[in-house]
């Protein structure tokens, strides 16, 4: 089994060196979907929701996955490959102003019209009331994690260091867009 789990690593990291952007892409739809399998699970659903699983591959894959491989080549680029702590720390800045507020608005908004399909009305009345305490949330948990990869994760590394964190945060964030909707029901 341990020769198993070494080919498939090291098969893995291949394919890493030799096609990035596609395998971050497929890392960050099979991470969405096993976030999603977790969260289903921990908020008492039977039967497992495909089309919503499928849905958050799509965002996983569509957005998540290009969205941090380009990301961190321009960090990368604009930072000319510094990986001291004050660079780790400009680029923690940066990141946590731009891409972590855009990344926790869109979630929010494509759970609510795409995976939920709730109106607008709904979906902009529930962002407005619950993103403020995502993104609080959001800053108190990924600097910390957005230093270690800035600092200590080679630049192929980024994006799955931090879908791998992401994980995580994403059961988060279904379980708090899922509770907000078992309240109203």
């Amino acid at each position: 089994m341990g020769s198993l789990a070494k080919n498939g690593l090291n098969n893995y990291l291949k394919q890493l060196q030799q096609h990035p952007l596609r395998t971050k892409v497929i890392t960050a739809g099979v991470l969405s979907a096993i976030s999603d399998i977790v969260s289903q699970k921990l908020t008492g659903i039977q039967k497992l929701q495909f089309k919503r699983i499928l849905l958050k591959v799509f965002f996983g894959a569509a957005y998540l996955g290009p969205f941090g491989h380009f990301f961190h080549i321009i960090l990368d680029k604009f930072f000319k490959g510094k990986r001291d702590s004050t660079t780790a720390a400009k680029k923690v800045l940066i990141e946590q102003l731009t891409s972590s507020p855009l990344n926790n608005l869109l979630f929010l908004i494509y759970y609510g019209l795409v995976i939920e399909g709730r109106p607008w009305v709904h979906v902009k009345a529930k962002v407005k009331k619950d993103y403020p305490s995502v993104q609080y949330t959001s800053w108190t948990f990924f600097p910390a994690v957005g230093f270690i990869n800035h600092k200590f994760m080679p630049l192929h590394f980024r994006v799955v260091f931090h879908s791998l964190v992401a994980f995580c945060w994403g059961i988060f964030l279904n379980l708090r867009a899922r509770s907000m909707v078992l309240i109203k029901a």
